[in-house]
Order: structure tokens, then C-alpha cells, then sequence
């Protein structure tokens, strides 16, 4: 008896388009693996997000203060802020106001006073340290020339201090300028002091030759 060709490749094809069993298992098992990992996944977001913490300023009944946040033990010191540098911190050495430099200061560091000077002194003190900057001419009271004879004369310390702590109208810049820094600004101002009231004998005696032969 001669099988039936036309009915055995009707069957296949109908095998073919719904699957063999192996075939609709694999799929099954696909299909579960992809929905325990999604569980597993949504499982670690949700640990993520709904932490057991505190927020930032959130009020608590744990602590008799109400205050989630604790407050660091007194005398607490941050690491690097310890300041045993009087001179460098403050200007002074056993409470006295110094006209010293905690370091030799170089060209570059008067670079950077300079930087610092025109950023945070110039809208105030202007860029020469005449007392009319740009703040003035708007309204605000005019500071004292930094080229008169009282600052001339004033100690290094005194402007250390001064940035420091504030003066009259002047806020401290303590929190925007750091130590050295001041000190930068303090030899930046001595700079332009100088510029003022030069003379010709201020000039070393190379360059006067120099001047002296451009001159000629």
C-alpha cells in the first residue's frame, strides 16, 4: 500500500505552523524565566526606594529633641580645620595684631591675591583700592582709600583681621576666602599701595638704566 504523500505533507505544514510540544515548553519556560527576573528586578527597586532612613531635616519622636539629625559632640574639631596657626588664621601672635607674613610670598602668589582682590575687594574698593568700585557708585557707602596715610601705615595683620572678621559696613569673608588667600590679598593691597607712591628710588637700579636709556 503506497502512502498517502499529499495527506503526510498536509500535516506537516499544519505541525509546522502550531509548533511541536518540545517547541511550546521552551517558549513556556521563557516566558516564566523573563517573569521572575522582572520580579526579582522590580523587587531590588522597590529596596532602593523605600529605604528606612531619615530625610534630610525630618522630625522624629526617637530623640527627645525632635531632631533626626545629631549634633556633633562639643568641641568637635572638622580634620583639617584644627587652626593652631594663630599668625596664619588671624593675623595676630598672642592676641596682637602682626605686621608679618606667615609665608614669603612670590610672584605668584601675588597673582593669585590680585585674582582674589579683584573678584572679592575691587566692586567695593575698586581695582586701584581708591574706595569707589563699582558698589559705590551705586550708593553704597564709599570705604576708606586704601592709599592713605593710616592704611599706609597699618600692619599686614590688620587686613588678615579685617577680612577675617569684617569692619563697619564690611561683612567677614571668612566663609568665601580661605586663610592663605587672605594673606594674598593683604601683599596684593601692599602691591598697589606701593604702585601709588613710588619713586624713582623704589625702581631697581637695573631697570632705572633701562628707563634711564628709553628716556634719553
Amino acid at each position: 500500500m503506497k502512502p498517502d504523500l499529499t495527506r503526510s505533507i498536509s500535516e506537516r505544514g499544519r505541525a509546522n505552523r502550531i509548533g511541536s510540544p518540545a517547541r511550546g515548553r521552551g517558549i513556556a519556560r521563557l516566558v516564566a524565566a523573563a517573569t521572575l527576573v522582572g520580579t526579582l528586578l522590580a523587587g531590588c527597586r522597590l529596596d532602593m526606594h523605600l529605604q528606612p532612613k531619615y530625610l534630610p531635616e525630618q522630625a522624629t519622636d526617637f530623640f527627645g529633641d525632635g531632631r533626626s539629625e545629631r549634633q556633633p559632640v562639643p568641641g568637635t574639631v572638622a580634620r583639617g580645620h584644627l587652626r593652631l596657626d594663630e599668625l596664619l588664621y588671624t593675623g595676630k601672635e598672642n592676641g596682637v595684631v602682626a605686621d608679618k607674613f606667615p609665608f614669603k610670598i612670590t610672584r605668584a602668589d601675588l597673582e593669585r591675591g590680585r585674582e582674589r582682590y579683584n573678584i572679592y575687594c575691587s566692586p567695593c574698593h575698586d581695582y586701584t583700592g581708591s574706595g569707589r568700585g563699582m558698589i559705590v557708585q551705586r550708593g553704597l557707602p564709599a570705604p576708606p582709600s586704601f592709599h592713605i596715610d593710616r592704611l599706609r601705615q597699618e600692619s599686614a595683620g590688620h587686613f588678615v583681621d579685617v577680612i577675617t572678621n569684617g569692619f563697619g559696613a564690611m561683612y567677614s569673608y571668612a566663609a568665601r576666602v580661605e586663610a592663605q588667600d587672605r594673606w594674598r590679598i593683604t601683599a596684593y593691597i601692599r602691591a598697589l599701595q606701593l604702585s601709588q607712591h613710588a619713586t624713582v628710588q623704589s625702581v631697581p637700579e637695573a631697570e632705572r638704566q633701562k628707563l634711564a636709556g628709553q628716556l634719553r
